[in-house]
């Protein structure tokens, strides 16, 4: 009864079938699997709950998939094709979000495949690696917290050549003018430096001190957005 149960309405006598131990077994280890993933991409990170769950539960859904596939090269077309139009469907996340998506379907084919012991070390090796990757970005991030993108609103008639920099030598390690351009019909000037702070907490200061010399209009100060690419 239980072999009949197990078995597909379309099988044959070459058609190798799963026993129910060794699916549960793939099956649980991909679960265990992907909490473990889970756990060390979130370390030191913030997701969104519905990407925890995503990377707990992904693996084995892949598993069951590559189990069902077995090799039938139809199936496993139809089944790429699925996954495809699931991609499109979807809204585009973070690089770092795709990249952990990719790890869990990595593992979820490994296991899927029955290689529980690769999948383990699989998932151990790229998961280590993420949470080396959230370190660096932690220490990057703290090193970059003095840089800002300052900009500068002034009039027309006011030359600003030299104007700010007693200021900004005072309050910046090093600074830079990046972009002047006009505003409001050409009746104002905006000028965009970017600059490494000092001291982070004389930020305010630094303003009041630009906003005596550009006639108390708009200055705006906010971290420099040093990404180059995303996917």
């Amino acid at each position: 009864m239980l072999d009949t149960l197990f078995r597909g309405l379309f099988d044959t006598t070459l058609t190798v079938t799963i026993a129910p131990g060794a699916f549960l077994l793939c099956v649980g280890v991909s679960l265990l699997l992907g909490l473990l993933l889970c756990g060390m991409t979130m370390w030191h990170s913030r997701f969104s709950r519905s990407l925890m769950v995503t990377l707990a539960i992904l693996p084995a859904v892949v598993c069951v998939v590559i189990m069902m596939v077995n090799g039938n090269v139809g199936t496993g077309v139809a089944v790429a094709g699925a996954f495809n139009l699931v991609r499109f469907r979807s809204a585009p996340g973070s690089a770092r979000e795709i990249a952990a998506l990719f790890v869990a379907m990595g593992t979820g084919l490994i296991t899927g495949m029955g290689y529980l012991g690769y999948g383990v070390l699989f998932t151990l090796i790229l998961g280590a690696a993420m949470m080396l990757y959230n370190a660096v970005s932690l220490r990057s991030r703290a090193v970059s917290a003095t840089e800002r993108t300052l900009h500068i609103t002034i009039p027309e008639d006011l030359d600003y050549t030299g104007v700010f920099e007693p200021v900004l030598s005072k309050y910046t390690r090093q600074y830079s003018l990046t972009q002047v351009k006009t505003t409001n019909m050409g009746s104002l000037f905006k000028l965009t430096y970017d600059l490494t702070l000092k001291n982070p907490d004389q930020e305010k200061n630094l303003i009041d001190q630009l906003r005596l010399r550009n006639g108390n209009l708009e200055i705006s100060l906010g971290h420099q957005d040093n990404a180059v690419a995303t996917l």
